[in-house]
């Protein structure tokens, strides 16, 4: 099959690599219909994470190509949502909410190919009721991380009905937060961006403020929002160490930090975390915990995380869609075979 590869920072290529196979009975080969670039993939193709050669990309949705024998949920022919990070969905972490940690972890590492190899199937995949609206497509691929993963800084951070919520982050995951935030209730939503088309997608997606300010200026202008208080839940969807810095600063005494940007040099506030009683929260999505509800959210039309799509590409030019998100051209590229 074709796939992208990235073979150093930069070096994004779409070649020939050999067919991924059913290596566990447990195992399905899914043919993707529609993959896309994350913005975790930027940080290996920027060289800030050491690069191994091979095959990339974990967010996809496609149709059933092939079962191991033990696969029992799923047919050749199922449209199925896959998840970035597969589990059995039976094993105890798995039982108490936190897939992600599933003593059978597996990912998608071909998702900007044309198959893509999922462990755990039976627990990981999740059918659609039957081959969806090619206008359906972007927001159900965005169900396979990016939605799941703003959906998951919201509950880590308590986002509850009539509360204030902070996102810092636009990008595709921070944009999601906010709809999630929206979708949960929150009555004040203040997303910090500084970029207007990001601006725009917050603001269809239920923000109520936009803060274009950072560092001390961002949390003041927070601070007025909210009348002197700060925000009941704070997303933190970047990763770096001034974004976990500004997600402290704007929380109100008590509250909750909900963080799932991919930790880079971030050195925790301890000493305010104590002194304001401010809790920290989150990590890597268990994606698998909340696509049925999110599934059941898309085909109902109540959220429609495929906005976040605003640039789509043949998967032959992935290296454009790359330097397009790298220089903020684009906020997600979505990848077509």
């Amino acid at each position: 099959m074709r796939a992208t590869m990235i073979h150093a920072p930069g070096d994004i290529r779409f070649e020939e690599v050999p067919d991924p196979r059913i290596e566990a009975p447990t195992d399905a080969i899914v043919k993707v219909v529609a993959g896309c670039i994350c913005g975790s993939d930027l940080w290996p193709y920027r060289g800030e994470n050491d690069v191994t050669p091979g095959t990339i990309g974990h967010e996809c949705v496609g149709i059933v190509e092939e079962i191991g024998s033990e696969v029992s949920q799923f047919t050749v022919g199922d449209f199925v949502v896959v998840p970035f990070d597969h589990c059995d969905n039976t094993c105890a972490h798995c039982r108490a909410g936190v897939q992600s940690a599933c003593v059978n972890l597996g990912m998608t590492t071909s998702g900007q190919g044309e198959y893509a190899r999922v462990t755990q199937a039976d627990g990981s995949l999740v059918k659609t009721d039957g081959t969806p609206e090619a206008s359906m497509i972007p927001s159900l691929l965005a169900l396979s991380d990016v939605m799941p993963t703003g959906w998951h800084a919201a509950v880590s951070a308590d986002v509850r009905p009539g509360g204030s919520v902070v996102v810092v982050g636009d990008g595709a995951v921070g944009l999601c937060g906010v709809l999630a935030a929206s979708a949960m209730g929150a009555e004040t939503i203040i997303a910090m961006s500084r970029h207007e088309s990001r601006q725009q997608i917050a603001r269809s997606f239920g923000a109520t403020h936009i803060v274009a300010e950072r560092g001390r200026e961002g949390a003041a202008a927070v601070k007025e929002i909210t009348g002197g208080v700060g925000a009941d839940a704070v997303l933190e969807c970047v990763g770096t160490d001034d974004a976990m810095g500004t997600a402290f600063a704007v929380a109100r005494p008590g509250s909750m930090v909900g963080f799932v940007g991919v930790p880079h040099g971030v050195e925790l506030p301890v000493r305010r975390m104590f002194q304001k009683n401010v809790g920290l929260r989150g990590g890597m999505a268990p994606v698998r915990r909340y696509l049925p509800e999110l599934l059941d959210l898309v085909t109902a039309g109540r959220i429609d995380p495929g906005q976040v799509f605003d640039l789509t590409l043949p998967m032959s030019e992935a290296a454009e869609g790359y330097r397009a998100m790298d220089e903020r051209r684009a906020i997600k590229v979505l990848l077509e075979p």
